[in-house]
């Protein structure tokens, strides 16, 4: 009989497990996967994800992996913003290492504090008394087993089973807007870049052993053309509207083959039920093109082992602290949910672009404007520091909704 057993080892599945481990709880943690793998990601973790990094004494060994992320760079037209986020719980740089390092980083740590790590090894089915969840059938290389837990958490990502298998409600749910291809690139950049343009975003971020992964989104209407012939298109896109960056990749070279989605999903899953929960990109997915998947993994994790930790033994209690986990996790994350539909929809109206120039010609403001793209606090009054400033961040915020759900999304949470 396990405390936990945790399903997915990726971000938000070993953040879990190390830190419900680090409690003194019992804890399985199991991935389909065999461990170190690659997966689909922007890399990027911001400032807030680094706090959590710190605050669980990992940050030496991601830092051992990769660069610090101390500058950022944003083109939209002929404006150019250039300067970086206010600190985080004293962070201010971000990083991007490789998922197959970072992943076995997290993992590592989750066995270190206690937990049991079982690679190679799916979920076939959960195991249910009555209403309640309680344990999962494994089916690993070589043998089948069941096992039992007071909690099962399905952090196996977008496709999850355990959401499957639970019948985790879609509370919230909008249309994939962008497709996106990306592949790595010697050298092309010290920093993290950004260029949009009308039905264009580009990204580069710097990782591990000077590579550079450089991205390029496209509208999901345009999926089907661009994967008929998907690195042409790729290319194009960069050299369209970072014409520099371009050059900078060519010259380096290419070190890994093209990678790309068009199944960006964008939804809110019930957070928890009788005995089950979700964390990370099992529970709430967004487009990439923000790229928070990483924070928001880390977030989840927190948010569910803080509600959880002291109420494992009893059933009440436990239920009553995963509806409370299922309203942390939406008043946190709907804002970004929202800002994320609004970037990828890659509109670049020219009155933003006129905003954006006033917005560049002061560092503070500036300052201000990746501050609020990495999810910082807004510094005391900067939205009445100047109009451009003001309604550049209420662009941002648009169809943003920070109300807390209605008791009928309340009980779909928990239900």
């Amino acid at each position: 009989m396990y405390d936990v057993i945790v399903v997915g080892a990726r971000c938000a599945g070993s953040a879990t497990a190390l830190l419900l481990a680090r409690a003194g709880h019992r804890v399985l943690l199991v991935d389909r996967a065999s461990f170190p793998r690659d997966t689909l990601s922007t890399l990027y973790i911001q400032q807030r994800g680094v706090a959590c990094l710190s605050r669980w004494g990992l940050l030496g060994r991601v830092a051992a992996v990769c660069p610090p992320l101390r500058r950022v760079s944003y083109t939209i037209g002929d404006v150019r913003l250039e300067g970086s986020s206010r600190p985080v719980d004293g962070i201010r740089d971000a990083y991007a290492p490789r998922r197959h390092a970072l992943d076995m980083i997290l993992a590592q740590a989750a066995v270190e504090a206690g937990a049991e790590f079982r690679d190679g090894c799916a979920v076939d089915d959960l195991i249910w008394e009555g209403n309640r969840v309680t344990g999962v059938r494994l089916r690993g290389r070589l043998t089948a087993a069941a096992e039992r837990a007071r909690l099962v958490v399905g952090a196996d990502g977008m496709r999850s089973t355990i959401a499957a298998k639970a019948g985790a409600a879609t509370m919230l749910e909008h249309a994939p807007q962008t497709c996106v291809y990306y592949t790595f690139w010697a050298a092309a950049s010290d920093h993290f870049e950004l260029y949009e343009a009308a039905g264009q975003w580009v990204g580069a971020v710097p990782t591990s052993n000077g590579a550079t992964l450089v991205q390029a989104y496209f509208p999901q209407a345009e999926f089907g053309r661009v994967r008929a012939n998907a690195m042409s298109a790729y290319l194009e896109n960069v050299r369209s509207i970072a014409p520099d960056l371009h050059a900078r990749m060519l010259a380096g070279g290419q070190l890994d083959r093209l990678y790309g989605t068009g199944d960006q999903r964008n939804f809110f899953r019930a957070a928890a039920g009788a005995g089950w929960a979700l964390a990370g990109d099992a529970g709430h997915h967004r487009d990439s093109i923000t790229a928070r998947g990483i924070t928001h993994a880390f977030i989840t994790a927190q948010l569910l082992s803080d509600r959880v930790s002291d109420v494992l033994a009893d059933p009440v209690l436990l239920d009553a602290a995963l509806a409370a986990y299922a309203r942390d996790r939406y008043d946190t994350l709907v804002g970004d949910y929202h800002d994320t539909l609004a970037a990828s929809r890659l509109a670049a109206p020219p009155h933003r672009i006129e905003m954006l120039r006033e917005v560049a010609a002061s560092p503070q403001r500036s300052e201000d404007f990746f501050s609020s793209m990495a999810g910082a606090r807004p510094r005391p009054g900067a939205e009445a520091d100047g109009e451009s400033l003001a309604r550049v961040l209420a662009w941002m915020r648009q169809s943003r909704s920070r109300r807390r759900p209605s008791p009928d999304a309340a009980q779909r949470a928990t239900a």
